[in-house]
């Protein structure tokens, strides 16, 4: 009796576990695009046509392979909607009784599969580098889980960027060197572009008639879609944008989008590129002397160290994760971040780019959309369900513990050490956003302030109980209390004022 083979829409990779466990001679591969998966939180109209468009190329890719195969395109008249409703479909019409499946990336979707049924072996995600037994033993008994004795473990396990034992250029890190203000100009030409095809088109028909009220713009679409093209993409960034990726990684600008980033977090969360070797390829340039070790190690950093760690804090913590709110912030997310007019330029540039491309780097996300979140004491489930919504690389195991844990802090420091926020003058010294923004940044209270300011100070004050003994705050509390009372005053009512209209839905 033939078993059935499940690959997920973010497991389009040929050696995935599921696949190298079962027998293309008997087994039957079981792939559907489903309303359930495309809409449990209402993706960008981008995210759902990657992930559709590379699924129907990768199906054919394995019936190229040999595989038989089922598939399910979503405007299936018999499609059931879901990941298990296709699975008994499959079931019943083969006469099969069992499942085999690359363990998915979500809580939601595991304990789906295990309560469908049929008999599930749901087996391990090994396209990662992190064994989750041996993070679990690593993190036992530690008083903290930071993220950069992690790192150190996985370059000596990796071997990346080691020379004799040792960490290349004798030090594990070089974030010193990779914090420069955003430059005149980008010499890069930005991320490869490809033209869809036909069936990339298809594709796109299909999520403009089923998807069209969604927030985002599904056209123009350039995004890779199948492993040659994720490739390729990868050898242009190497080769094009990495030399100065280090040094411009954290800086924004208003009219340059990408800067020198990779844009390829998406094509490894699907499976169209392998971390090994992205990595690889990565360390190949700086080994050939093309690629300085500040730019080498700070994008290495971000995939064996921040990206594995995320993955293994998500399920060590389980599946209430993601609902945390150790701040108790309880504001609804403002309309300014599905596109109402603001007046804070940087917030308008951030979302207006996230509606059109479905993306934004590490620190757009970080210090402008989350930082302005935290401070203004939104509910971090909203912003949480609305990294999830916009973003073309979001999977809750990836996104869950970067908006809870590092931007929104409400895991109550289970991965950061202290909250990730800052008034107006960390973003004005990482980007040109303010110099045409309506608010002024020098300004610290009164007419024409910088709202970032306000909130800052507001922020730390009514959460005084909560970090005052914070030995990395102890500096911020102390300038503070040299305000004294009459300004302290003048911030409070300011910024409380600034929240009021925020929630009234008033232009800000």
């Amino acid at each position: 009796m033939s078993r059935l083979v499940l690959v997920l829409g973010d497991q389009l990779s040929e050696g995935l576990s599921a696949l190298r466990a079962a027998d293309p001679e008997r087994d039957v591969v079981v792939m559907a695009e489903v309303a359930e998966e495309a809409g449990y939180v209402a993706h960008h109209p981008k995210k759902i046509a990657l992930i559709f468009a590379a699924m129907r190329k990768f199906a054919a890719r394995l019936r190229d392979a040999g595989w038989e195969l089922r598939y399910t395109a979503l405007d299936d008249t018999e499609n059931s909607g879901s990941i298990p409703g296709e699975l008994l479909r499959r079931a019943e019409e083969l006469g099969a009784s069992e499942v085999i499946a690359t363990q998915p990336g979500e809580f939601r979707l595991i304990a789906a599969l295990d309560e469908m049924g049929l008999k599930v072996t749901q087996l391990t995600d090994d396209r990662f580098l992190t064994d989750l037994d041996w993070f679990e033993d690593w993190a036992r008994g530690r008083k903290s889980l930071r993220m950069e004795y992690f790192y150190r473990e996985m370059r000596k396990s990796t071997g990346y960027l080691m020379e004799e034992g040792k960490p290349a250029g004798g030090q594990w890190n070089f974030d010193h060197d990779n914090r420069k203000p955003a430059p005149g100009e980008i010499a890069a030409s930005g991320p490869m572009r490809f033209t869809p095809d036909e069936t990339v088109e298809e594709v796109l028909d299909l999520v403009e008639r089923r998807f069209g009220n969604s927030f985002g713009e599904t056209r123009p679409f350039w995004f890779a879609t199948d492993q040659g093209e994720a490739r390729r993409a990868l050898t242009h960034f190497v080769k094009t944008a990495l030399p100065r990726f280090g040094d411009y990684q954290d800086a924004m600008m208003g009219e340059e989008r990408f800067l020198y980033h990779g844009v390829i977090s998406g094509y490894m969360n699907i499976g169209l590129l392998d971390p090994r070797e992205v990595c690889d390829a990565v360390e190949a340039a700086w080994r050939a002397g093309d690629v300085p070790i500040n730019a080498a190690e700070g994008f290495i950093r971000q995939v064996i160290g921040w990206r594995e760690y995320m993955r293994a804090i998500y399920f060590r913590e389980g599946p209430e994760y993601p609902r945390r709110n150790w701040l108790n912030h309880q504001r609804g997310l403002p309309p300014l971040y599905w596109g109402a007019e603001t007046r804070m330029r940087c917030l308008a540039k951030a979302v207006e780019q996230t509606r059109e491309e479905a993306y934004a780097h590490h620190i757009q996300r970080l210090m402008v959309t989350g930082n302005f979140a935290l401070l203004a004491g939104i509910d971090p489930a909203e912003v949480e369900e609305w990294y999830m919504r916009v973003y073309f690389d979001a999977f809750e195991w990836v996104t869950a513990p970067n908006t809870v844990g590092m931007s929104q802090f409400a895991d109550g420091g289970v991965i950061a050490s202290k909250p990730y926020v800052s008034s107006g003058s960390y973003i004005d010294r990482m980007s040109d956003y303010c110099g045409d923004c309506a608010y002024s940044v020098k300004t610290k209270t009164g007419e024409g302030a910088c709202p970032f300011n306000l909130l800052y100070w507001h922020f730390m004050d009514r959460h005084r109980e909560r970090f005052a003994k914070n030995p990395r705050m102890a500096q911020m509390y102390a300038t503070w209390d040299r305000m004294g009372a009459e300004k302290q005053e003048t911030i409070r009512n300011e910024a409380e004022d600034f929240l009021r209209r925020l929630s009234d839905g008033e232009v800000v």
